[in-house]
């Protein structure tokens, strides 16, 4: 999702300052308030309406399966499109054929809100990703509980048991987990807290350029008993193609689609299809 920061978190690969770092301060600094009981959240999560199948969704995608994005802004692009309808957008991905979404649930940082992903699931039936920084078990609950299918959990922001225990969490009520990697460690961090989909973010940790080399590299190492997602990067049918034919079943894909002056034949380009 973002390039990595710095050491003051359990995982993190570089001692460099980022906007990272703010984020994930800002996100543990609430975490560490919140003293909600974990046993009765589990217990909230449970008791929520079945969730869609956002693994399932990418498996069976006949072709390069696109997870389209709904994002505000960004720390390092500043405003995409802070006046995005999130529900029309989420209509117009489903009719340009992509299989999932991911919504932007940060409020400070990414302009997202909870709102956002509940009204763009209502306004599709496709599977949706909460994208955002997961680093409790408060999180994963309430990812699950505000009608998310999928969690998120960055690789680069969690230690090894964080991953564990969030990852095991998450798949007990009911969440499919997209774990996030970028490169060799993550990978044998992500499965060994029993990952089955696996998103690899092509940019590089320190320069914050895109590595397209990267996603090419690490296909080769992901076991086919797990969904293979390209993350960051991808630009076009070009791009989705390459991909593809690395060995990805899906690409997630934000600010090309958020951008688009037609959002729909976007999606379809990105599938192949014109």
């Amino acid at each position: 999702m973002l390039p990595a920061a710095s050491a003051a978190f359990p995982g993190m690969l570089t001692a460099v300052t980022t906007y990272l770092d703010r984020i994930l301060a800002a996100h543990r600094r609430a975490a560490a308030s919140d003293r909600r009981p974990v046993d009765s959240l589990i217990a909230q999560a449970t008791a929520a309406p079945p969730t869609r199948g956002f693994r399932a969704a990418l498996a069976s995608a006949s072709g390069l399966a696109v997870i389209s994005e709904i994002k505000r802004r960004s720390p390092s692009k500043g405003d995409l499109d802070i006046s995005l309808d999130a529900a029309a957008l989420a209509a117009l991905y489903a009719s340009g054929g992509a299989s999932c979404l991911s919504v932007l649930t940060d409020v400070d940082f990414f302009g997202g809100s909870i709102d956002d992903l509940q009204h763009a699931r209502e306004a599709c039936t496709m599977p949706v990703i909460r994208k955002d920084f997961t680093v409790s078990l408060q999180d994963v609950c309430d990812t699950r509980i505000i009608g998310a299918d999928c969690v998120l959990l960055i690789a680069a922001a969690l230690s090894g048991d964080e991953l564990l225990d969030f990852h095991r969490l998450a798949v007990a009520i009911g969440l499919d987990v997209l774990v996030e990697v970028h490169d060799e460690s993550e990978l044998e961090a992500a499965l060994a807290a029993g990952a089955t989909l696996i998103g690899v973010n092509q940019r590089d940790l320190v320069t914050f350029q895109v590595d397209r080399e990267r996603a090419e590299r690490l296909a080769t190492l992901i076991p086919d008993s797990a969904v293979k997602v390209a993350e960051s990067g991808v630009r076009d049918g070009d791009d989705a193609r390459r991909l593809y034919d690395a060995g990805y079943q899906a690409v997630l894909v934000g600010e090309t689609l958020v951008t688009a002056t037609d959002p729909r034949s976007a999606v379809l380009a990105l599938r192949g299809i014109h």
